[in-house]
Protein backbone atom coordinates (compact mmCIF):
# COMPACT_ATOMS: atom_id res chain seq x y z
CA UNK A 1 0.00 0.00 0.00
CA UNK A 2 2.94 2.60 0.82
CA UNK A 3 4.58 1.27 -2.41
CA UNK A 4 1.24 2.65 -4.24
CA UNK A 5 0.86 6.28 -2.27
CA UNK A 6 4.83 6.94 -3.30
CA UNK A 7 3.84 6.30 -7.00
CA UNK A 8 0.22 8.25 -6.78
CA UNK A 9 2.15 10.83 -5.23
CA UNK A 10 5.25 11.06 -7.65
CA UNK A 11 2.27 11.70 -10.49
CA UNK A 12 0.95 14.70 -8.71
CA UNK A 13 4.17 15.82 -8.08
CA UNK A 14 5.08 15.61 -11.67
CA UNK A 15 1.71 16.94 -13.09
CA UNK A 16 2.35 20.07 -10.83
CA UNK A 17 6.09 20.53 -12.23
CA UNK A 18 4.51 19.76 -15.58
CA UNK A 19 1.92 22.67 -15.28
CA UNK A 20 4.52 24.43 -13.52
CA UNK A 21 6.76 24.60 -17.15
CA UNK A 22 3.93 25.38 -18.74
CA UNK A 23 2.55 28.35 -17.17
CA UNK A 24 5.93 29.80 -17.50
CA UNK A 25 6.29 29.14 -21.42
CA UNK A 26 3.17 30.99 -21.33
CA UNK A 27 4.55 33.90 -19.64
CA UNK A 28 7.48 33.81 -22.52
CA UNK A 29 4.86 34.17 -25.57
CA UNK A 30 3.59 37.58 -24.20
CA UNK A 31 4.35 39.99 -26.65
CA UNK A 32 7.57 41.59 -27.14
CA UNK A 33 8.55 45.17 -26.09
CA UNK A 34 8.05 47.77 -29.35
CA UNK A 35 11.58 48.94 -30.06
CA UNK A 36 12.30 52.77 -28.56
CA UNK A 37 11.72 54.93 -30.93
CA UNK A 38 13.52 59.09 -31.28
CA UNK A 39 13.08 62.10 -32.78
CA UNK A 40 16.27 64.29 -33.14
CA UNK A 41 15.56 67.56 -34.31
CA UNK A 42 18.90 68.86 -33.30
CA UNK A 43 22.30 67.32 -31.89
CA UNK A 44 23.45 67.21 -28.11
CA UNK A 45 26.59 68.84 -29.16
CA UNK A 46 27.92 71.85 -27.23
CA UNK A 47 25.46 71.46 -24.57
CA UNK A 48 27.74 71.08 -20.97
CA UNK A 49 24.36 71.29 -18.76
CA UNK A 50 21.53 69.81 -17.96
CA UNK A 51 18.20 71.21 -16.04
CA UNK A 52 15.98 68.27 -15.35
CA UNK A 53 12.15 68.71 -14.34
CA UNK A 54 10.93 67.72 -11.27
CA UNK A 55 9.53 63.70 -10.80
CA UNK A 56 7.88 62.23 -7.90
CA UNK A 57 8.75 59.12 -7.02
CA UNK A 58 7.01 55.81 -8.57
CA UNK A 59 6.45 52.70 -5.67
CA UNK A 60 5.18 49.38 -6.12
CA UNK A 61 4.49 47.45 -3.38
CA UNK A 62 4.23 43.59 -4.19
CA UNK A 63 3.14 41.05 -1.65
CA UNK A 64 2.11 37.50 -0.75
CA UNK A 65 0.14 36.07 2.61
CA UNK A 66 2.40 32.74 3.55
CA UNK A 67 0.19 31.41 6.65
CA UNK A 68 -3.29 32.14 8.77
CA UNK A 69 -3.24 31.68 12.39
CA UNK A 70 -5.71 32.82 15.40
CA UNK A 71 -7.73 35.22 12.95
CA UNK A 72 -4.42 36.87 11.49
CA UNK A 73 -2.62 36.31 8.53
CA UNK A 74 0.89 36.23 7.79
CA UNK A 75 2.61 37.48 4.74
CA UNK A 76 5.17 39.53 3.40
CA UNK A 77 5.97 42.52 1.44
CA UNK A 78 8.27 44.37 -0.55
CA UNK A 79 8.61 47.66 -1.95
CA UNK A 80 10.66 48.93 -4.82
CA UNK A 81 10.63 52.71 -5.89
CA UNK A 82 11.96 54.91 -8.40
CA UNK A 83 12.76 58.24 -9.21
CA UNK A 84 12.91 59.11 -12.56
CA UNK A 85 14.42 62.31 -12.93
CA UNK A 86 17.51 60.64 -11.07
CA UNK A 87 17.82 57.83 -13.57
CA UNK A 88 17.71 59.90 -16.38
CA UNK A 89 20.30 62.53 -15.02
CA UNK A 90 22.49 59.33 -14.28
CA UNK A 91 22.27 58.99 -17.78
CA UNK A 92 23.42 62.55 -18.86
CA UNK A 93 26.25 62.36 -16.01
CA UNK A 94 27.23 59.29 -17.18
CA UNK A 95 27.91 60.91 -20.37
CA UNK A 96 29.83 64.06 -18.74
CA UNK A 97 26.90 66.74 -18.54
CA UNK A 98 26.65 68.66 -14.80
CA UNK A 99 23.42 68.66 -13.75
CA UNK A 100 22.28 72.24 -12.28
CA UNK A 101 19.75 72.85 -9.69
CA UNK A 102 18.36 76.23 -11.29
CA UNK A 103 18.27 77.44 -14.65
CA UNK A 104 21.19 80.16 -15.10
CA UNK A 105 20.96 82.90 -17.50
CA UNK A 106 24.96 82.76 -17.95
CA UNK A 107 24.37 79.56 -19.31
CA UNK A 108 21.52 79.26 -21.26
CA UNK A 109 23.27 78.72 -24.51
CA UNK A 110 25.19 75.52 -23.31
CA UNK A 111 21.92 74.04 -21.34
CA UNK A 112 19.65 71.33 -22.01
CA UNK A 113 16.31 71.30 -20.39
CA UNK A 114 14.61 67.49 -19.61
CA UNK A 115 11.21 66.76 -19.40
CA UNK A 116 9.76 63.10 -18.78
CA UNK A 117 6.29 61.76 -18.71
CA UNK A 118 4.54 58.58 -18.51
CA UNK A 119 2.49 58.70 -22.02
CA UNK A 120 0.92 54.81 -21.68
CA UNK A 121 0.31 51.05 -20.70
CA UNK A 122 -0.03 48.24 -23.43
CA UNK A 123 -1.61 44.96 -22.20
CA UNK A 124 0.79 42.74 -23.64
CA UNK A 125 -1.45 39.50 -22.64
CA UNK A 126 -1.81 36.94 -19.52
CA UNK A 127 -1.94 39.65 -17.17
CA UNK A 128 1.24 41.32 -18.24
CA UNK A 129 1.86 45.01 -19.13
CA UNK A 130 4.25 47.53 -19.94
CA UNK A 131 4.69 51.17 -19.03
CA UNK A 132 5.66 53.84 -21.92
CA UNK A 133 7.79 56.30 -21.12
CA UNK A 134 8.50 59.60 -23.01
CA UNK A 135 11.76 62.02 -22.37
CA UNK A 136 11.77 65.53 -23.78
CA UNK A 137 14.90 67.43 -24.67
CA UNK A 138 14.86 70.80 -25.08
CA UNK A 139 17.54 73.87 -25.87
CA UNK A 140 17.52 76.11 -22.21
CA UNK A 141 17.95 78.94 -24.65
CA UNK A 142 15.43 78.82 -27.22
CA UNK A 143 13.28 76.80 -26.33
CA UNK A 144 13.31 74.42 -29.58
CA UNK A 145 12.45 70.26 -28.92
CA UNK A 146 16.36 69.00 -29.37
CA UNK A 147 14.54 65.33 -29.59
CA UNK A 148 12.07 62.94 -28.25
CA UNK A 149 12.83 59.36 -27.22
CA UNK A 150 10.09 56.59 -26.60
CA UNK A 151 10.32 53.58 -24.98
CA UNK A 152 8.53 51.00 -23.15
CA UNK A 153 9.36 48.54 -20.63
CA UNK A 154 8.20 45.76 -18.52
CA UNK A 155 9.56 44.10 -15.20
CA UNK A 156 8.15 42.44 -12.57
CA UNK A 157 6.39 45.85 -10.93
CA UNK A 158 5.49 49.34 -12.11
CA UNK A 159 8.50 50.80 -10.80
CA UNK A 160 10.83 48.35 -12.83
CA UNK A 161 8.67 48.62 -15.59
CA UNK A 162 9.41 52.76 -15.78
CA UNK A 163 13.01 52.40 -14.72
CA UNK A 164 13.39 49.58 -17.88
CA UNK A 165 11.86 52.05 -20.19
CA UNK A 166 13.97 54.83 -19.48
CA UNK A 167 17.23 53.15 -19.71
CA UNK A 168 15.63 51.86 -23.29
CA UNK A 169 14.69 55.66 -23.88
CA UNK A 170 17.94 57.27 -22.63
CA UNK A 171 20.31 54.26 -24.66
CA UNK A 172 18.30 54.94 -27.89
CA UNK A 173 18.71 59.04 -27.63
CA UNK A 174 22.52 58.82 -26.92
CA UNK A 175 23.42 56.02 -29.44
CA UNK A 176 21.16 57.40 -32.25
CA UNK A 177 23.65 60.21 -32.75
CA UNK A 178 24.15 63.17 -30.83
Amino acid sequence: MSKMKNIRSLQILMKGVALMIFCFSLMGCASPLMAPSVTRNASLVGYKYVYMTPTSEKTSVTGSAYGYRSGSVYGITSSHSVNPADLICGHFLKRGYTRLPELKSELMDNTIIVNYGETGRRDTGWGSYTIEVTIQIVSAKTSEVICIGTAEGRGSTEADDVRIAIDRCMNVIFNSGN
